[in-house]
């Protein structure tokens, strides 16, 4: 299974590394730019019984070292290539 996780900063978390984004494109003369979030994006191969079991797994290594579930959400994709 392939496994595509999303993370980024919950609402109301600072995130400076988006706004120094933000600027740099607005320097770069896109000032239509707002609210610039940045986030993580990792893909895992999985050798699961189920998808149940990955989704579980999954959710285990997101919790535990891939988010930090204090400040970060997390969603994933799974699909069986």
């Amino acid at each position: 299974m392939r496994v595509r996780i999303f993370i980024s900063l919950k609402e109301g978390v600072l995130d400076p590394q988006g706004k120094a984004v933000e600027r740099s494109l607005h320097t770069l003369g896109y000032g239509e730019v707002q609210d610039v979030r940045m986030g993580k994006y990792i893909e895992v191969s999985l050798d699961a019984p189920s998808r149940q079991t990955a989704e579980g797994r999954i959710r285990e290594m997101c919790d535990k070292l891939l988010a930090n579930p204090v400040i970060e959400d997390y969603r994933f994709e799974i699909s069986s290539e």
